[in-house]
């Protein structure tokens, strides 16, 4: 195989190589688009199936929306349709003939669902609605990534209807809670988690909460986002019910979801020089068996013995490589390449000692097991320390590369250096923030407590401080 570009000195690149020889997915005919390869495509398999179960824990039902979305249903919601304009694939024929309306290719579904709870809503006995779509969305991005940013990704978008704003909040804060466990626990991903400022909401939000993952490259990703869309939507697509004393009223609304993105995060929050580094959880594979022989004696020997392992662990996603054209050596790398979390190797010298011989692809760390001992139970928990080793290094990672400073001096050095998230005063103005985009290209991910700004100024403008925030340069 070839060898990955340097990730210290291209992650760019590195990134790109990763994708190519692990065998997650490839370009499309139409630029932006990718093509996903069965083992990417897995990776998003095991993530729609774990997030949909703790979905569904929250109360949330499944349904599914068109993919166009009539010109006069969009433009409904002023403040959306302005802040989705320049990313909108739009249909202008159809058969062959000018479309008498234009359709629109969603970038996300508020319009297209609300303006069906409209029809689904008529009293308070109707509430709270909550409802999920596992989906394709298109949006025109001018520079695209495989992964972290396509012209069309898949993901999953909720959508709920709640009678009062406290429960709205409720149910947003909710979500972004369920995020951050699955992130943590699932994909061995810390992220910091809170409000967005005012300038980087959902567009006809009332506010927009977030998770932000930290890359080993010291940029931050956007994980997912989880919003209060307020009764702007619902006035916009007359969604209104009748109250408990007959009133007429407005739902409160939330929109949240994540997406494909969350491959992206995994390769650049746990990849190696090696390549990924997948936490079992997810790992589609979790344990790959490398037979090793030179003659055809040793090979129907060790052969019997691998598939013997290998019936053995059951309840485990286990791969058995018997094929007889690539030699161990390339086993092993393709193997490391695709970050399978633990690799067993079987000879003839291993069958001799009655042992097999264990590597961890989180840390290569090398040990001997007997045979007897190599049971579902053992590995399930070498799985888990594998699993909590990988979280680990990412917190590790994370602290060492999470500052402080009220100084802009340092805040340059810092953002300009390793990268990583910076925490500092900000007045709170849009013109503050543009500023400090423009000159250190940081953005302002998260707010965090503004009572950590009290008394401070603001590290640019010299302005009262009114909001403690989270910098970083990011994807």
């Amino acid at each position: 195989m070839a060898r990955l570009a340097d990730q210290t000195k291209d992650f760019p690149q590195w990134y790109l190589d990763v994708i190519d020889q692990a065998g997650l997915a490839e370009n499309a005919d139409v630029r932006g688009c990718i093509v996903f390869k069965p083992y990417g495509y897995a990776l998003w398999e095991n993530i729609q199936r774990e997030l949909d179960r703790r979905i569904k824990l929250q109360g949330v039902e499944n349904a599914y929306f068109p993919l166009f979305i009539p010109e006069s249903v969009l433009q409904k919601e002023k403040d959306h349709i302005e802040g989705f304009a320049p990313e909108c694939a739009v249909v202008t024929h159809g058969g062959g003939k000018e479309l008498a309306e234009k359709l629109y290719v969603r970038p996300t579904s508020e319009t297209i669902i609300y303006s069906t709870f409209a029809k689904w809503v008529h009293s308070y006995r109707d509430l709270p609605l909550k409802i999920n779509q596992w989906a394709n969305i298109v949006r025109w991005e001018m520079r695209t990534r495989p992964f972290l940013r396509t012209l069309e990704f898949l993901w999953q978008e909720g959508h709920t209807c709640h009678a009062t704003k406290e429960e709205a909040d409720t149910m947003a804060q909710a979500i972004l809670q369920m995020y951050k466990d699955f992130d943590r626990d699932f994909l061995a991903i810390p992220v910091q988690t809170g409000l967005k400022p005012e300038h980087e909401k959902f567009a006809g939000a009332l506010y927009t909460l977030s998770t932000e993952a930290l890359a080993r490259d010291g940029k931050a990703i956007q994980a997912g986002t989880s919003h209060n869309l307020g009764q702007g939507f619902s006035e916009a697509y007359d969604v209104s019910f009748l109250d408990e004393a007959g009133k007429a009223a407005r739902p409160w609304m939330t929109s949240w979801g994540v997406s494909t993105r969350l491959i992206g995060t995994l390769i650049v929050v746990h990849g190696d020089e090696k390549g990924l580094r997948l936490p079992p959880a997810i790992a589609p594979i979790q344990v790959v068996i490398v037979p090793i022989y030179k003659t055809d004696d040793e090979r129907k020997t060790v052969l019997a013995a691998a598939e013997k392992i290998r019936s053995s662990l059951g309840g485990i996603r286990v791969k058995l490589d018997d094929r007889d054209e690539k030699t161990p050596g390339f086993k092993f790398n393709e193997w490391e390449v695709k970050g399978v979390p633990i690799r067993i190797e079987l000879g003839p010298k291993d069958l001799e000692k009655n042992q097999v011989t264990l590597v961890r692809r989180d840390n290569f760390e090398k040990s001997a097991m007997p045979i007897t001992e190599c049971t579902e139970k053992k590995i399930a928990s070498l799985l888990d320390d594998v699993q909590a080793g990988l979280l680990a290094a990412a917190e590790k990672f994370v602290k060492e590369n999470t500052h402080e400073t009220d100084d802009f001096k340092t805040f340059e050095k810092l953002i300009d250096g390793d990268g990583g998230f910076v925490w500092a005063p900000w007045d709170g103005t849009l013109k503050s923030a543009e500023a400090i985009k423009e000159k250190t290209k940081a953005t302002i991910r998260l707010l965090g407590d503004a009572k950590k700004a009290k008394g401070k100024k603001d590290f640019l403008s010299g302005g009262e401080a009114k909001e403690w925030a989270l910098f970083a340069k990011a994807y």
